[in-house]
């Protein structure tokens, strides 16, 4: 068995090339493939939160009357 990676949909993603492999063994090695499969990307690490982008933007101060008031207090 040969496992051929194209960018087309036409192209299969798994050739058998032995006439004799039982639907078991086919079985077998697509398992090992798809399990393959989520190993071969890393993981990504969660992003800590002091480390967040929505920390690099500044808060919105809120408009109209009295909007200088409320930019003192805690939000």
């Amino acid at each position: 068995m040969s496992a051929a990676t194209g960018s087309s949909d036409s192209t299969p993603v798994l050739r058998i090339v032995t006439p004799d492999a039982t639907p078991e063994e086919i079985a077998a090695i697509v398992a090992v493939f798809s399990a393959m499969g989520g190993a071969a990307a890393p993981a990504k690490k969660p992003v800590p939160v002091w480390a967040a982008n929505a920390r690099r933007v500044r808060p919105q101060h809120p408009h109209g009357p009295g909007g200088w008031r409320a930019s003192g207090l805690p939000r």
